[in-house]
Parts: C-alpha cells; sequence; structure tokens
C-alpha cells in the first residue's frame, strides 16, 4: 500500500532533512516531536502550533474539549511540497488563524515516512499531496471529517474553507458544550451534595464515636468508685475488726502502787484529754494501740464490752498502720514508732503527749 500511496505523488527530489531512509520508529510522541525538529531545521523557527504528541492523543484531546482538529500529514519528497509550506502553512494569515483560541483549533502533523502519519493518512484515505483534513466532535462520543481541503490552496482561501466549515458546526460543539458544562455542574453538585453527606456521616460518627467513649468513660469512672467504696467499706470493717482485737490485746494499767510505771497525759485530736499509766518495758507500740483503740479500751475496762468476744486474730490480708504520730509539744519531739524502743526509755518517768494526725 505504501508504494501505491508513494507512486501517487508525483515526482520525488531528495531534501536536506527529510530524505532520510532506515528511519528509526521511535514512539508517538519521541515521533512527533522529531517531524518539529526536522520541520524547523527545514523552514526555520516558526509560530505554527503544531501538538507535540502521537495522533491517538491529539484525537482525544479534541474529543475531550470539543474542538476541531487540523490534520496536515506531509510528503516531503513531493514537488509541491514546499511551497505548499512556505506560501500557505506558513503565511502569517494562516498562523495568526490557527493561533488564535476563539478558533479552538488543534493542529497535528507528520511526515508520511513514519509509519504513524502513513498510518493516519490512510485511514482518512488521503491519496493526493498536500491534503489537510478538519474533524470535528459531532456528538459527545463520535468525530467526524466536516473539511477536506487538496491541493494548492492559497493561505486566502484555505483559511476561508476551515473557518466556513467551522462555521456549520459551531452551533453543534457549543451545544455540546453546553451539555459537558451542564453535566460537569450537575456531577459538582452531586460530588458537593456527597462530600457534605460524607462529612456529615464522618460527624455522626465522630459524635456517636465521643458519645461511646463518653459511656465507656463513666461506666469506668462508675466501676472504679464501687470498687473504691468496696475497697473502703472492706478497710473500715478491717480496721474496726483489728482495733476489736487489738483492744482486747492491750495490756492492762498497772496498780497504782508500781512506782515504776509512766505517767502518760494525751491530748486526742479532738480536744479531749486522757492519762493513764503504762508498763516502763512495754513496747512504744502499746501506747500506739493505747490511742488507736481508746473508745474500746475503756468499753472493756469498763466492762460494757466483753474482751472474750473479741476477735483471736487480726483480720486476714490487712496490714495496719497508724494515721498519728505522739509528739511532745515543748520542747518539740516526736516519738515516731520507727525508732521503736521501750516506753519507759523513750518517753521517760512521765510525759505530756500530743497526738498529731498524719496526712493520709
Amino acid at each position: 500500500m505504501l508504494n501505491s500511496l508513494l507512486s501517487r505523488l508525483g515526482p520525488q527530489r531528495r531534501r536536506r532533512t527529510f530524505s532520510r531512509t532506515n528511519r528509526r520508529s521511535l514512539g508517538p510522541q519521541d515521533t512527533s516531536a522529531r517531524f518539529i525538529r526536522e520541520f524547523e531545521e527545514e523552514y526555520g523557527a516558526t509560530t505554527i502550533p503544531f501538538l507535540e504528541t502521537g495522533y491517538a492523543r491529539a484525537f482525544d484531546m479534541a474529543k475531550r474539549d470539543f474542538k476541531f482538529l487540523l490534520i496536515v500529514p506531509l510528503a516531503m519528497e513531493h514537488d509541491s511540497t514546499q511551497t505548499y509550506v512556505r506560501n500557505t502553512l506558513l503565511a502569517e494569515q494562516t498562523t495568526t488563524f490557527l493561533n488564535n483560541p476563539s478558533n479552538n483549533i488543534l493542529l497535528w502533523s507528520g511526515t508520511i515516512q513514519d509509519s504513524e502519519t502513513y498510518q493516519v493518512a490512510s485511514e482518512l484515505r488521503i491519496s493526493t499531496f498536500p491534503s489537510a483534513i478538519l474533524i470535528a466532535p459531532t456528538s459527545a462520543t463520535a468525530m467526524s471529517v466536516i473539511a477536506r481541503i487538496t491541493g494548492m490552496t492559497t493561505p486566502e482561501e484555505f483559511t476561508a474553507r476551515l473557518q466556513a466549515a467551522m462555521s456549520q458546526h459551531n452551533t453543534e460543539l457549543s451545544r455540546l458544550r453546553s451539555a459537558r458544562s451542564e453535566q460537569q455542574a450537575a456531577r459538582n453538585i452531586r460530588e458537593q451534595q456527597d462530600s457534605a453527606y460524607e462529612r456529615s456521616l464522618a460527624q455522626d460518627r465522630e459524635r456517636a464515636r465521643q458519645r461511646r467513649e463518653a459511656e465507656a468513660a463513666a461506666a469506668r469512672a462508675e466501676q472504679e468508685a464501687r470498687e473504691k467504696r468496696a475497697r473502703e467499706e472492706k478497710y473500715a470493717h478491717d480496721l474496726e475488726q483489728w482495733r476489736r482485737w487489738r483492744a482486747a490485746h492491750v495490756q492492762a494499767e498497772p496498780d497504782k502502787e508500781d512506782k515504776s510505771a509512766v505517767r502518760i497525759q494525751l491530748r486526742l485530736p479532738d480536744g479531749e484529754r486522757v492519762i493513764r499509766r503504762f508498763d516502763k518495758d512495754a513496747d512504744l507500740e502499746e501506747l500506739y494501740a493505747y490511742v488507736e483503740c481508746h473508745d474500746l479500751v475503756l468499753r472493756h475496762e469498763s466492762g460494757e464490752d466483753d474482751a472474750e468476744k473479741a476477735p483471736q486474730q487480726p483480720p486476714k490480708d490487712f496490714a495496719h498502720s497508724y494515721t498519728f504520730q505522739l509528739v511532745s509539744p515543748m520542747p518539740r519531739q516526736v516519738y515516731g514508732l520507727e525508732k521503736g524502743g521501750k516506753i519507759g526509755e523513750t518517753v521517760g518517768k512521765s510525759a505530756s503527749l500530743i497526738v498529731e494526725k498524719l496526712d493520709e
């Protein structure tokens, strides 16, 4: 087919740039870039707006944007090609027309020495050179040939024929663009609605998450409060049991005739003053235990409570600690349990002590 097509191009003569044989096959964009470079080497830098891309992409751009696509395949070995290029394509009237953005024209060209351009020329049934084919969208999905300009033409005739064909299709293209704009606007509205819905849904999910977290936190706080109350209740129960057990084991007050006994005056936290005598060899803890269990010891000693009914053992797994300390006010001296010792050795023959509550 290529030989048949070339045979109809008329006499051939070799050009400096485009007469190369055995041209290396390149990708569509590289082929287009090579054509533009060789075109400018042959004719100099121009303002003609060739698309530097493959034909398929140019076709898709025109279809997508509802623009006209002007296809100008060149047979660079043809006698009339140089005249056609210089006098028609590169004429100021033509380049001005093609560069006018209001005309919405995309220009794609190539040499039929490249396989892509040859295939395009074959598909468009171009058998005469020079030729120009104008195609345009005729529906939202279809493209059709709307003008064929064959043979040598002046710039005036070339642009006039393009303008005439374009004028007949501008109304349809305007309608297609308007429909596309309406579709895009409707799509934008849907996207905005979907986005608003997604934001609302996300806000609902976030509120639900926060509500679940708040409910879980409230449940945890309630559980912790119950556990704390249970611990406090158990501690109070165990403490009372310990006090009852310890009160029953507080050493009895020595007889009044016992001259070695230590006389202690205690001022309790509620202001009550208590005077009691203790065995001088009793541990200091005995004095602390008396203060802790003072009310129960008095009940035992007065006969109001039966000491034999007191618990025989302290509560299991209960570690008791005293929440006060005994202090001599003047000069101030703290008698802490950590030092230990006997009452007589620690406080002497007699003492006046204050019971100070410790921070829990």
